[in-house]
């Protein structure tokens, strides 16, 4: 398979795009910082140049795949939530797949497009369970993963499959939650967040890449797709299996009204709760490598 990926210096690009050159795939990169993508991404790697969010030369090179798995998308925990940021979180994501899309329109043959989402979609939902069925939230998040998705969907027709991976958090030992974490949890200092009793829907790097290989393979799979373990803790027994990995005690909470002075809007990822369920993958007959957090956080730390 030829494979067109955005993204693919990120954290999830750089795990995914190694699996697709062991198997035998053609891949080819877009990113804007070409030097970059040549350190931290494996040889075999076709890199192009150009800017995502523009159209440009990039588009007539997709067109030329029958794969593309778009993970491009400025981080959106890498500072306050100021209307100039939130314009810029939503640029990278819409103005990216629109491209993509109008890219798709000029292909000839069929076309499979994996497309990026989050569990953020459903909002703070307490304890319902959220299977891919469930309707969006509300707040900036929510209301960013349904104009990602329908973006996506533009491109729906007869000979493109479009699916829609609604991602959880990652958790990896190259970056990511985790990262942060662990330097706080191994002074002692960790605990959970808020009330703790939120559900933390996660996902294990490894698991992650491969069900994207996964649901790219599999021409049953469309719309989406919840990409999370099957049975997400609450934010308190996640903090405290850190802990006892680490062998630390997690004891320090941090109030909700303290994350919210510091964090602003941006808080609600922390305090929300999603209780998703990926009832497509499980349907599907998808294994997960790491189901248990104890074995999960074993592997990474």
């Amino acid at each position: 398979m030829r494979v067109f990926v955005t993204g693919g210096t990120g954290l999830v690009g750089r795990a995914v795009i190694p699996l697709f050159l062991d198997r035998g795939d053609e891949v080819l990169c877009l990113t804007r910082d070409p030097a970059r993508a040549r350190e931290v991404l494996p040889a075999g790697t076709e890199i192009l140049g150009g800017d995502p969010t523009m159209p440009g030369d990039w588009q007539d090179r997709l067109a030329t795949c029958s794969g593309v798995v778009n993970l491009a998308g400025s981080p959106v925990a890498d500072g306050l939530w100021t209307g100039r940021r939130k314009q810029r979180i939503r640029r990278s994501r819409l103005a990216t797949t629109e491209n993509i899309v109008t890219a798709l329109g000029a292909c000839d043959q069929a076309m499979t497009l994996v497309s990026a989402s989050a569990v953020g979609y459903y909002g703070n939902r307490g304890e319902i369970a959220l299977d891919e069925a469930s309707e969006p939230g509300s707040g900036f998040l929510a209301r960013l993963a349904l104009e990602w998705e329908h973006t996506a969907l533009k491109a729906e027709r007869e000979d493109v499959r479009i699916a829609l991976i609604r991602i959880g958090v990652v958790l990896s030992g190259d970056g990511g939650v985790l990262a942060r974490m662990l330097p706080v949890f191994r002074r002692g200092l960790g605990g959970p967040l808020g009330n703790g009793k939120q559900y933390f829907p996660w996902v294990h790097i490894e698991d992650l890449v491969r069900l994207i290989l996964f649901v790219l393979d599999n021409s049953e799979i469309s719309g989406p797709v919840n990409a999370v373990v099957p049975d997400p803790p609450r934010q308190k027994e996640f903090t405290a299996a850190v802990g006892s990995a680490l062998h630390k005690r997690a004891f320090m909470p941090l109030p909700g009204f303290v994350l919210q002075g510091l964090m602003g809007e941006m808080s609600s990822m922390l305090l929300g709760s999603q209780r998703a369920v990926p009832n497509v993958l499980k349907a599907a007959g998808f294994k997960f490598k790491f189901g248990e957090l104890d074995k999960a956080l074993d592997d990474l730390i």
